[in-house]
This record gives structure tokens, sequence and C-alpha cells, in this order.
């Protein structure tokens, strides 16, 4: 199965530009609460002998907000994380607002039978069930033994 990696390249980035900072000032120059925060969901691939089946863990998402799509076998989930928080008390008024976009997409292991994918979504798990095709399935040979 191939390796995942998750790529982040502004955190990547404010890292190395830290790095650089601290080791000419002494010091972190961008503080942490300026940290550009991005988010994917966790995912967990397993394979059985006629299907292979991804869950995402993607909390506080609706269903009509995910977009899952598979394309020269690889499968891609992507959607949108929308938050609003409005607390309104005797002497102050806050809202606080998320929004933000995420995407992961998955070489798969084996050919799919794209017809028979079933996807299920429910307390913020999202479960795609993906069928092997026939022709990918591990075939036993039998040996003959010759006397």
């Amino acid at each position: 199965m191939a390796e995942l990696t998750i790529w982040r390249p502004f955190q990547d980035l404010k890292k190395e530009m830290d790095r650089l900072f601290q080791e000419f000032f002494g010091k972190s120059y961008f503080p942490e609460r300026w940290e550009i925060v991005e988010w994917a969901p966790a995912i967990d691939v397993s394979e059985t002998e006629d299907e292979v089946i991804v869950k995402a863990d993607i909390p506080g998402v609706k269903a009509e907000d995910i977009e899952i799509n598979i394309v020269d076998n690889v499968l891609t989930i992507k959607g949108e994380k929308k938050r609003e928080k409005e607390e309104k008390k005797e002497n102050y008024y806050r809202v606080e607002r998320y929004y933000g976009s995420f995407m992961r997409s998955i070489q798969l292991p084996a050919e799919i039978d794209v017809e028979k994918i079933k996807a299920q979504y429910k307390d913020g798990v999202l479960k795609v069930t993906l069928p092997k095709k026939p022709e990918s399935k591990a075939k036993v040979i039998k040996i003959q033994v010759e006397k």
C-alpha cells in the first residue's frame, strides 16, 4: 500500500522561517497565536479480500458539504468545515467563525468497481466501501504434483 503523507506547505514554511529568525535573533519572530491552522481529516484504510474500506473522521461537517470522487484509482475526499459560535451575555456579545476546506487523496491498492461504491456518514465518521473488481482479487493457484 502506498505511504500517505499530509502536505502542509504553510506550516512547513512557517517552521523554516521561525528556525531562521530564531538562529538570527535568538527567539521566534512570529507569535504562536498567528500560527496558520490547517486541518485534514484522519483517515483509516483497510482491505479485505473483496473490498477496500476507507473511514474518515470529519466531525462538525455536514454530509452535503462533503464530496467524494474517484479518478484513475485515486479516491479523493474533499469538503468544507463551517462553524459559527455565538455567545450573548448581559455585558457582551461574541461571535466566532471558522471556515476551512480540506482534501485527502488516497491511492487505492486494487482496481475498484466504481458502480458499486457505497458511502455512509454517521456521527462525524464517513465510511466509503469500495468493492474490488473480480479480476483484481487474489487468485489461489493450485500446484499439480507430477509423479
